[in-house]
């Protein structure tokens, strides 16, 4: 981010009437061209169904082809003032005028080896800068399961003895898990924010080089209305053959897109929700989240509550910014289909709750816009689906059903019927071209710069690669399509989701779970299969990558979860991404960190509660974590005593996770059984 940053409105809105104006005319031309075609052979209510649903499902792709058009062009004409870019990569030495910021990592039953490698990899990469002292890490558990509890707290403790210096990281865990994520952090900022300016939040797979952390902070303090500034975070470290094409797209498609949406939404962009800096005043004072009236799942806690932050801080007139070319952020990606469905099911429930903040007072349109698309992001499968249905009902019924040559009416002469076949390829192929040329132009963007094709693997190999990410991209649409609609439909029929902790591993999808998961789509692809064949061969051949799509689920599902084959890929050159082919020193750190904690006497699953009973030292950390008993009322002290008996007759097994978790957060239960133990041996 620079000086030329804060461009006039003016000029900014000048930007965002061109990206409108191309896509308006887009969708009036290829919406023209549907509309004759469907007007040719007459007009029904089927056809003007599904013109109407095609015309709401291109404004999306119309939006984001744009988009990377114009980020394609930009960095071709070589960037753009609007860009955030890089602070230095060696900052000068810190001083005290510096801003303090804390790192804050909200966790939920996450594997605490991953967290802490993660953690360890950050903090040494920020202390090679000299900025530590001005940074500060929280750990905020939300975790719920004891045995994972134990665990953080035995991996925190053994971090904090490792660490420079240990006054800088801090652990706790709530007693109550309310509002999920946003309660969290908003707990966080009640209890320690006034003592920090800035916090940058990470996700349990957060990885962020010092450098991208200080430059952060530099960016924020440049510009003092910039209330939230997103670091976009690249996938890194899966191995699967579905993680690592994912993985892959983020790398080869992003920088256009990112690029692409700097031009046109300005100070007005989203946040994702982590690996972002956030000012903390503005967001205590006007990112509190409303309780949607209604009950779940579309109503009560709002759980994609990211969008909805940035929209309420841009509301109160603080800046959004993407800070689209720094580099030295990091995520995960899902390793497989069914895992990344998993985390879409959450983010399918909390994207259609914004249609209810739609038409709150004071939203700036671009957030609207974002909400938007967020909403249709989901609201597009169902809508897809029954558009392809729709189709597919109006062709038989053009083969099949007699054709009106005298409608009602005088006429002198039939009314021919005229075949659209050539129109109908031509739209298909507009269509596909508004998908796939984005692809090709961020091919060509990176194919430009030799240290790019390098990073790749090679021209010809980045070539390849991206060709056969397109076709396994269209075969997964269907599948994703058709889950993201069970999803939708559930959701709006009241079911709500389990909120749990994502899959972050490497489990390899079996044949029985894909079949589980996939079953009722693969028997769609049959049926409609044989439908088309025996009435409409022709129409078979326009619906086939989508056949193919649902009749090879299962075992796309399967095999594309297997790490031998993503394995395989690598070690041809295929899917290759610049931090594989050079991977930088805070991923060394954390692939090494990871694999030294496996060993680790705390990465050992145990009952946590007889890891707390029976051993001093671990017993003593945890009751220094605790603070302060809550109050108890007699009915409280009844029901723990109640678990100290349950527990002497019968031990740990008799008590279930949510009774252990009652014992562990009551030091005096922990101290009375201890004693009756040592009552016993002697």
């Amino acid at each position: 981010m620079n000086a030329s940053l804060n461009l006039p409105r003016r000029w900014i809105a000048l930007r965002q009437l061109l990206f409108g104006t191309l896509s308006a005319i887009t969708l009036v031309v290829i919406g023209r061209e549907m509309f004759v075609m469907m007007q040719t052979n007459g007009v029904n209510a089927l056809k003007v169904t599904v013109f109407i649903l095609f015309l709401v499902l291109l404004v999306p792709i119309v939006l984001f082809f744009w988009t990377g058009v114009i980020g394609f062009a930009v960095r071709w004409l070589g960037g753009d003032s609007l860009e955030l870019g890089d602070a230095p990569a060696r900052p000068p030495a810190p001083d005290n005028a510096w801003p303090y910021t804390a790192v804050i990592v909200p966790v939920y039953n996450e594997d605490p080896v991953r967290v802490f490698a993660g953690l360890k990899a950050t903090y040494e990469s920020l202390e090679q800068t000299g900025y530590l002292p001005f940074f500060e890490f929280f750990i905020l558990s939300d975790t719920t399961d004891p045995d994972t509890w134990v665990r953080e707290e035995m991996a925190f403790v053994a971090w904090r003895q490792t660490v420079s210096d240990p006054t800088r990281v801090f652990y706790r865990n709530r007693r109550e898990n309310l509002e999920r994520k946003t309660g969290n952090i908003a707990q966080f900022c009640e209890s320690w924010g006034d003592r920090y300016q800035y916090m940058i939040v990470f996700d349990a797979d957060s990885v962020m080089t010092g450098p991208c952390m200080v430059n952060l902070v530099r960016l924020m303090e440049r510009h003092p209305k910039a209330g939230i500034v997103q670091a976009p975070p690249l996938p890194v470290n899966r191995h699967t053959f579905f993680g690592r094409m994912r993985q892959f797209a983020t790398h080869a498609y992003s920088s256009i897109f990112l690029t692409g949406l700097n031009f046109w939404q300005g100070g007005a962009a989203n946040y994702w929700g982590h690996n972002a800096i956030i000012r903390i005043a503005p967001f205590v004072e006007h990112c509190r989240l409303p309780k949607l009236p209604g009950r779940e799942p579309l109503g009560g806690s709002i759980l994609s509550h990211d969008f909805v932050e940035a929209a309420f801080m841009r509301r109160a007139g603080w800046k959004v910014y993407l800070a689209s070319e720094l580099s030295g952020s990091y995520e995960e990606v899902p390793p497989s289909l069914i895992s990344y469905a998993a985390r879409d099911r959450r983010w399918c429930q909390g994207n259609l709750q914004h249609a209810r903040l739609l038409m709150l007072p004071g939203l700036h349109p671009v957030n609207r816009l974002h909400m938007c698309l967020g909403i249709m992001a989901y609201a597009s499968a169902p809508l897809w689906l029954l558009t392809l249905a729709l189709s597919t009902i109006e062709g038989i019924r053009e083969t099949l059903g007699p054709h009106p040559y005298f409608p009602p009416g005088r006429t002198l002469y039939p009314i021919w019927k005229i075949s659209v076949e050539q129109q109908a390829i031509l739209l298909f192929l507009a269509v596909m071209g508004l998908l796939f040329v984005p692809k090709l132009l961020s091919l060509a963007v990176h194919l430009r710069r030799g240290e790019d094709r390098a990073a790749f693997g090679g021209g010809g190999k980045f070539a390849l690669s991206v060709l056969l990410e397109s076709a396994m991209s269209t075969l997964l649409a269907p599948v994703l399509a058709f889950l993201q609609t069970h999803f939708v439909v559930g959701i709006l029929l009241g079911k709500n989701i389990k909120w749990e902790a994502q899959d972050r591993g490497e489990a390899e999808t079996t044949f029985g779970e894909a079949a589980r998961r996939h079953w009722a789509s693969t028997l769609l692809g049959v049926i409609w299969t044989a439908l088309l064949l025996a009435t409409t061969p022709k129409l078979f051949w326009w619906f086939s990558p989508v056949l193919a799509g649902f009749l090879l689920a299962i075992p796309i599902s399967m095999y594309s979860s297997r790490v031998s084959l993503g394995e395989k890929a690598r070690m041809a050159g295929l899917f290759l991404t610049p931090e594989e082919v050079d991977p930088p020193p805070i991923l060394s750190t954390l692939q090494r960190e990871m694999e030294l904690g496996d060993s680790q006497p705390w990465a050992t699953s145990a009952d946590g509660l007889e890891r707390v009973l029976n051993d001093p030292g671990i017993r003593a950390s945890h009751l220094s974590m605790l603070g302060d008993d809550a109050p108890k009322d007699d009915l409280r002290r009844h029901y723990l005593e109640g678990l100290g008996l349950k527990y002497h007759h019968g031990g740990s097994k008799a008590l279930t996770v949510r009774e252990k978790r009652e014992l562990l957060l009551d030091a005096d239960s922990i101290r009375s059984l201890v004693a009756e133990a040592a009552d016993v041996v002697a």
